[in-house]
């Protein structure tokens, strides 16, 4: 018997539905010493990177965010597409689904849009760099994340806004006030439903070879891509597109304020980019763990694990485990084990590639743009647990 499995006996336990509780907390830590799972009013949270990698492909596990609805015992037009998505599909369900999906998420569709990404980012630095001030989020990542996804979908720049208060506001589920917030959420899910059935109406009527029109074609074999699925696919696109890039890139600059070195190494090597954004979601990823579910009693690390078992996969505590990371330090230089801030296994995200072709064009501009940021006021977080980031970023800067 292993020493992590006698421990088991009386794991330590994490209240992960507290406001106040912090991925980043000491007690995790100490957990994370303790053994390699903890157990939470959720299930298993498990905290060690080697134990994260190997349950993230178990074959026993399925994808156990599906259930965070019924954790928080909520109902309603957002938990029916939440547990209807793609993201919370399995087997040849999900596999059927991916493949529609696939074309409209291609590298080749994405690299086109790169100096589109490069555009957006100039003229939204141009606005605020002469002050040597702004809200970060407010003035940068939210405009930027929305422009990203309004490129995507053929839309004018003009209706970031609309899209963008919606995606915070729907993203208030995925945190641990989900229920406190459910109207909110709930009218928001509406909104941008309406949203997609009028986008994708028009883009019926005007036909075109981009990201909805591919979408669109697959939808011509209803047996392959239903009506219903057509619109939750689009509408997780928009929604993951745009709050976990916005919550990213504020991370990431709240991350470079803290290892000012590091800021202008990307400065003066560009090319350091997109090691950047890998090297931020290792450290501080918005997605702050995955879910898995046990779909049958199994044993692992001598720990009996029984059907129907919640497992938080902590990729946050596991990418600064002291096992592999020798040096876990911010590095954008140092070579590194995979984060796990896409997911991985057979749910690695399908939009990981918009996702870091949009941030590296941004960190790459912003490094050349503004000097020697700092925090200028209190920023104003998000629970720092299950999706995180900034909601209000005063920084100062030199320009340029």
């Amino acid at each position: 018997m292993t020493q992590d499995s006698i421990v088991a006996d009386n794991l330590p336990y994490l209240d992960i539905s507290d406001p106040g509780f912090s991925i980043r907390s000491s007690e995790v830590m100490r957990a994370r010493e303790l053994c390699w799972c903890a157990r939470t009013n959720y299930g298993l949270a498990v905290l060690r990177y080697d134990d994260v990698q190997k349950l993230l492909r178990h074959p026993k596990l399925r994808q156990g965010s599906y259930r965070w609805p019924a954790l928080n015992d909520v109902t309603g037009e957002f938990a029916r597409w939440w547990e209807s998505m793609l993201l919370s599909q399995e087997g040849d369900n999900h596999s059927r689904l991916r493949r529609m999906a696939n074309p409209a998420f291609s590298p080749k569709l994405i690299t086109t849009l790169a100096p589109k990404f490069t555009e957006l980012a100039t003229m939204l630095i141009d606005e605020f760099a002469p002050k040597g001030e702004c809200d970060f989020i407010a003035e940068f990542t939210e405009p930027y994340a929305t422009g990203v996804i309004c490129e995507l979908l053929g839309l004018p720049f003009e209706r970031w806004r609309e899209l963008a208060d919606i995606a915070a506001d729907m993203g208030l589920a995925l945190g641990v006030t989900f229920k406190k917030d459910l109207p909110t959420i709930e009218a928001a899910t509406r909104r941008l439903f309406d949203y997609v059935e009028e986008l994708v109406e028009a883009r019926r009527a005007a036909p075109k070879d981009d990201f909805i029109g591919m979408l669109i074609k697959a939808n011509e074999d209803k047996s392959q891509l239903s009506d219903q699925e057509l619109l939750d696919m689009i509408v997780l696109a928009i929604f993951g597109g745009i709050d976990t890039t916005r919550n990213q890139l504020g991370l990431a600059m709240a991350t470079f304020i803290e290892h000012s070195e590091q800021w202008v190494l990307l400065a003066e090597q560009p090319e350091l980019g997109r090691a950047a954004v890998e090297e931020v979601m290792r450290v501080r990823p918005t997605v702050t763990w995955v879910t898995r579910e046990a779909v049958e009693d199994f044993t692992y690390n001598d720990t009996p694990i029984e059907k129907g078992t919640t497992l938080h996969l902590f990729s946050q505590s596991a990418t600064s485990d002291p096992r592999v990371f020798d040096d876990a330090s911010f590095d954008i230089t140092a070579e590194r084990k995979p984060h796990f801030g896409f997911g991985g296994g057979a749910h690695h995200c399908l939009g990981h590639f918009i996702a870091r072709g949009d941030m590296t064009e941004a960190l790459k501009l912003l490094a050349q743009r503004l000097k020697n940021p700092r925090f200028n006021g209190e920023v104003e977080w998000l629970p720092d647990s299950g999706n995180t980031g900034a909601i209000r970023m005063p920084i100062a800067f030199d320009p340029a």
